[in-house]
């Protein structure tokens, strides 16, 4: 029978995959995103900009957010699996 830690590897186990998923979008979206370099983009831009919405602080941009997340969620796939491993 298994015990409280084979139960809790799958929520752990989606945990990180989220994790990991939303930094990857995250580190595309910081990445892909370069700003205008024309005068006229920058007024074009004033009426229609998808990215004002930060999700973290002005100190870290939106790609070193997601690389952090990537990095988070690899480290807890790798620490659910040590676990398991010396559990059993």
């Amino acid at each position: 029978m298994r015990g409280p830690a084979g139960r809790h590897a799958p929520v752990l186990y989606a945990v990180s995959a989220t994790c990991a998923a939303m930094g990857a979008l995250l580190w595309v979206r910081g990445a892909t995103g370069a700003p205008p370099r024309v005068y006229g983009d920058y007024l074009a831009a004033d009426s229609y900009t998808p990215s004002l919405w930060r999700v973290w602080s002005r100190a870290v941009p939106d790609d070193r957010l997601g690389l952090y997340l990537v990095v988070a969620g690899l480290m807890l796939a790798v620490v659910t699996r040590l676990f398991l491993v010396r559990r059993r």
